[in-house]
């Protein structure tokens, strides 16, 4: 039963050497996908492409249903799964500069990468800035302590926060995919598609 590492079915040098390999793959359906296109992305935010939120979309749904799938089977125990604490003053703080950057840039942390991978020069300043960002990030660490563990909320799920089942909001989640994926349609249609 998973998840493999919590009990001790794979060592964590192991849990590691699959998560490079698995990153390897992600980074390769990003390219393919033409996510090393700084135009691409900004695409969702002008209304001219949409693949990036049918992509990510599509891809956290699969994510979900398979843990819920796995969850059914005895295969994941959905309590050993680890989720991400909440602040939320630091998750809008965060939010609305990694937003403006990706607006401004067309880049977010792991496409930048995909485009520098291949050499592209705007991701490449885009991977400097967020080492950037980081090393200010720690070294100024005191300063926006306070902002930074603000307003904890621990690690809610949204289902449990709307007094949902898991299941009944992976429905509402795919409905409301569905209905994003059409005005995404509509948007594409109604903008002219720019050549990159």
């Amino acid at each position: 039963m998973g998840p493999l590492v919590v009990n001790g079915i794979i060592s964590e040098n192991t849990n590691l050497f699959l998560a490079f390999i698995i990153g390897i793959g992600f980074g390769f359906v990003l390219e393919n996908s033409g996510f090393s296109s700084s135009r691409k992305l900004a695409g969702i935010f002008y209304g001219y492409d949409a693949v990036v939120l049918k992509v990510f979309f599509t891809a956290a749904i699969t994510a979900m249903l398979g843990l819920l799938f796995f969850s059914l089977f005895g295969w994941v125990d959905l309590d050993l799964i680890y989720v991400n604490p909440t602040y939320l003053t630091s998750a809008i703080v965060g939010g609305i500069i990694m937003g403006a950057g990706f607006i401004i840039g067309g880049y977010c942390p792991g496409t930048s990468f995909c485009g520098a991978s291949i050499g592209k020069i705007d991701g490449i300043v885009f991977v400097v800035g967020l080492f950037l960002g980081v090393f200010i990030f720690g070294i100024g660490y005191d300063l926006w302590d306070g902002m930074y563990m603000a307003r904890f909320l621990g690690s809610p799920k949204i289902s449990a926060s709307l007094g949902l089942t898991d299941g009944f909001f992976a429905l509402l989640l795919i409905l409301v995919a569905l209905a994003m994926f059409w005005v995404a349609e509509l948007a594409e249609k109604k903008f002219p598609r720019e050549e990159y």
